[in-house]
């Protein structure tokens, strides 16, 4: 467990890189092969508009790293944070930590966007896709990635946790970013198995259903626990149900284009009579 969070605190970029990357492309190849829907879409036009968010996304990660930085080496010296109340052995401390920042810098920050209106605005740009596949997962406002950071960095002070733990974590949630949006059903008749410990694809896929109140439920990033503990969890077992996007967002002109995605949060829409959602 030492030389694991050795690598995991000076780990080097390529690595981060190649696990990201390569879970995007794996997870692309697989659901083209064994797609869990046939969306009528252009795939890689689709794509286009996804990864330009990530790279506003990385711009902000960058930009606000050494601020994270700080933070973890500010907790480390003064053993400030919740893994130094009691002494407990490394393996412990991993688990509690990853655990901790997954509660803190996921559920809670993406239970919050939901329930603040001027912060649902900016993430109704992540639930505005109406064809979830691998690269959804990667499709956040600039205005949201800098809010993730914060209660990233958040997190950190609360927990006391250092480098290791937070690059370990943040390895597994690119990871699972990829895997619970993927236009498959890897696990397959396992999926519900796996769900009461991690997020699963299938349970994801609930959230992103277009209306209320699926879209209030599963918003767990790696542990599903979080939303069992809170009473957040839904699984539904006939996929067929779920149909993707938000209902105040569904024609292509307001779904699809980067204009008009980037100004989302700044804009009044009309909410349909049938939405549960607030309106302006």
């Amino acid at each position: 467990m030492e030389e694991l969070i050795d690598f995991f605190t000076e780990v080097p970029r390529w690595f981060r890189a190649t696990v990201i990357i390569g879970g995007l492309l794996g997870f692309w190849i697989l659901e083209g092969i064994v797609p869990l829907y046939q969306f009528q879409y252009n795939k890689l036009k689709h794509a286009g508009v996804n990864l330009l968010f990530t790279l506003s996304t990385v711009v902000i990660a960058f930009a606000m790293a050494g601020l994270l930085l700080l933070a973890s080496d500010t907790v480390a010296q003064s053993q400030f944070g919740l893994l130094y109340l009691i002494d407990m052995p490394l393996w412990l401390q991993v688990v509690i930590g990853v655990l901790l920042m997954d509660l803190i810098g996921a559920y809670l920050i993406h239970l919050v966007e939901h329930k603040v209106k001027w912060l649902w605005k900016f993430h109704l740009v992540h639930h505005s896709d109406t064809n979830i596949d691998v690269t959804s997962g990667l499709r956040h406002h600039p205005g949201e990635a800098v809010f993730r950071m914060i209660f990233t960095i958040c997190a950190v002070i609360i927990i006391g946790a250092p480098m290791g733990i937070i690059m370990l974590y943040q390895t597994l949630s690119g990871l699972f970013a990829h895997l619970t949006h993927t236009n498959t059903s890897p696990l397959g008749k396992w999926d519900k198995t796996f769900s009461y410990l991690f997020v699963t694809p299938d349970m994801h896929k609930v959230h992103h259903h277009y209306t209320q109140p699926w879209t209030d439920t599963n918003y767990g990033n790696i542990f599903s626990i979080w939303d069992r503990l809170f009473g957040t969890f839904q699984y539904v077992d006939d996929m067929s149900q779920i149909k993707y996007g938000i209902d105040t967002h569904m024609k292509p002109e307001e779904n699809s284009r980067i204009g008009n995605l980037l100004a989302i949060p700044f804009q009044k829409y009309r909410v349909p009579p049938e939405s549960k959602f607030g309106s302006e």
